[in-house]
């Protein structure tokens, strides 16, 4: 789970109480200019700096452990420290701090992904962060990885740690960093935004809600704050293909599901491009799938089929009835890197998460599996162990509303790791929290058609929501849209090498609001779309899933 829309591939990727650090501020009223190598003295309790490093233009940045370098988009100051809120605390964080006459006056925090364990997650943000003059901070929430492996026993028998990833590594490190910039630059920065995808969404979320005068705007994108619950519906999905060995679904045959629900959906925007405007309003019914007379790879057999609408429904307590989470809409199967890494397979993505945060966060046991979860009574266990901890769901952003703070959400439609619904769940829950008149005055969701798991994917998928977010906090512009941009190469966006032109670039519009193509001029420009209404009925039609169809609408999704 990932921090930017610009972010690695899904298979790179695999935070309660907060603890204040202790530092020494510096005036801005008073202080002058430092050197970036006085940094190396600047005095703080609560951890120490371990580097100081003047970086120039066009140097090569390793990332370790992932299989990439950066390209340094200009000269910085670049300040490693270990962050120690608490004994048992081992927070490595860095600054980046772009040359004082190319500083743009702000702050901007990175999140992670995943179960982070390493500053080169954040560090593919910061770049592009630097490149805009932002000065900027990200974390390892806590641990070290030396691996891409998805490893979750670095909790067992440090509770501390387990309250660095959930929350407060990004705390700290957002007030290490602010008293930094006021040492470097002589004065503090003047607004402070944050911006993360996937578990740097639920870091986002999480400041907004714990923390809420950290900063000023925060850009949150698939947002995974409902742990225990996202989790639980990892291991559904894990359970419905391999609870009986014949229920699996072949890889092989995702391209063909794919392909039935386009032949269904794909045209209803008028645009014939691999693309699913609006999954709300498909209405595709998977029993169009099901083998006529034995298993064949153009169809599926019964097991697989009950698997796929399991998958497509979501999981729900078997004694109850109560849906738990939302389940995935249909359109983005057969995508690479897409169901094929998260969700299909002993292996996939979603198992490893789920099975490592149920085993060592929730039941303190390294090699438990999904095969003794009790979907009737183990979310309660998980939500009763850690989930005040951990989840960062609260619809409640009164204080940081009331600060004059702003939130963009968004959400990619093809995203096989945190389900679009949820999402929109969210989004729907704050306006009923807060009143929609009041969520409307500092919440916005975009909705990215064809994007996956924070980026990816044949939909438009490169955009700046931070821009965004900060017209709007700091000139009271309230964004309705963000034009986005598919790159051929969306590597070259994410490391900072020559991108060329966009191949397509589409507007995203605030949700509810879809965009349309007006029929004019070429589909793959933004230009010739507009933003309105959903083709999709009126939340009131859409309380329930289709009993074989498409479960699609975002209000069943609550």
């Amino acid at each position: 789970m990932r921090q930017n829309i610009r972010t690695a591939p899904p298979t790179w990727e695999t935070a309660f109480f907060a603890i204040a650090l202790s530092i020494l501020w510096v005036s801005p009223a008073s202080a002058a200019p430092a050197a970036c190598e006085d940094l190396a003295k600047f005095p703080l309790t609560g951890g120490k700096i371990t580097s100081v490093v003047v970086v120039a233009e066009g140097t090569k940045i390793p990332l370790p452990p992932l299989p990439i370098s950066l390209i340094s988009p200009a000269g910085f100051c670049r300040v490693a420290v270990t962050l120690t809120p608490t004994s048992d605390s081992a927070i490595m964080a860095e600054v980046w701090l772009p040359d004082p006459a190319k500083w743009n006056g702000n702050f901007l925090g990175s999140g992670n992904g995943g179960f982070g364990g390493s500053v080169s997650g954040p560090a593919l943000d910061m770049r592009g962060a630097v490149a805009q003059g932002y000065a900027t901070a990200g974390n390892d929430l806590g641990h070290e990885i030396t691996s891409l492996t998805i490893d979750g026993t670095w909790v067992l028998g440090h509770p501390e740690k387990v309250k660095d990833f959930a929350y407060r590594a990004d705390h700290v490190t957002a007030e290490f960093a602010k008293a930094l910039i006021a040492a470097y630059y002589g004065r503090a920065p003047q607004f402070s935004y944050f911006r993360g995808c996937s578990n740097g969404g639920h870091e986002a979320l999480m400041e907004a809600q714990k923390y809420p005068a950290d900063y000023d705007g925060i850009v949150a994108g698939a947002p995974a704050n409902a742990w225990t619950r996202i989790m639980t519906g990892f291991l559904w999905n894990e359970a419905a293909q391999l609870n009986m060995p014949q229920s699996e679904i072949p890889k092989a045959k995702l391209a063909m599901i794919q392909d039935a629900v386009m032949a269904k959906c794909d045209a209803l925007d008028g645009v014939k491009d691999g693309i699913i405007n609006d999954p709300r309003a498909c209405r595709f019914d998977p029993k169009v799938l099901l083998c006529t007379s034995g298993d064949a790879p153009n169809c599926l057999t019964h097991p697989q089929f009950d698997a796929l609408s399991k998958i497509y429904d979501g999981p729900v307590n078997p004694d109850t009835g109560e849906r738990i989470h939302p389940g995935f809409p249909p359109g983005s199967e057969g995508l690479t890197g897409n169901w094929d890494t998260w969700i299909i397979g002993p292996k996939s993505s979603q198992s490893q998460f789920a099975n490592q945060f149920y085993g060592n966060f929730v039941m303190g046991d390294s090699k438990w599996n999904y095969r003794t979860f009790n979907f009737a009574t183990d979310l309660a266990k998980a939500d009763a162990a850690i989930g005040s901890i951990i989840n960062s769901d609260s619809p409640d952003l009164g204080a940081f509303a009331a600060r004059g703070g702003k939130l963009i959400l968004f959400q990619g439609w093809a995203d096989a790791a945190i389900t679009p619904w949820g999402t929109i769940k969210y989004y729907q829950a704050v306006q009923k929290a807060m009143g929609a008149d009041q969520a409307h005055r500092f919440v916005r969701l975009f909705m990215a058609p064809g994007m996956m798991h924070c980026g990816g994917g044949p939909g438009p998928n490169s955009f700046d929501a931070v821009a965004s977010v900060a017209q709007w906090r700091e000139k009271n512009q309230a964004p309705e849209t963000i034009v986005a941009a598919r790159y051929a190469n969306p590597m070259a966006v994410l490391t900072g090498a020559p991108a060329g032109e966009p191949v397509s670039r589409r507007p995203l519009c605030a949700y509810p609001s879809v965009a349309h193509w007006t029929g004019k001029g070429s589909s793959d420009q933004a230009e010739n779309y507009t933003c309105r209404a959903s083709e999709a009925d009126a939340p009131a039609k859409s309380n329930a899933h289709a009993k074989a169809g498409v479960r699609a609408k975002a209000k069943e999704a609550a």
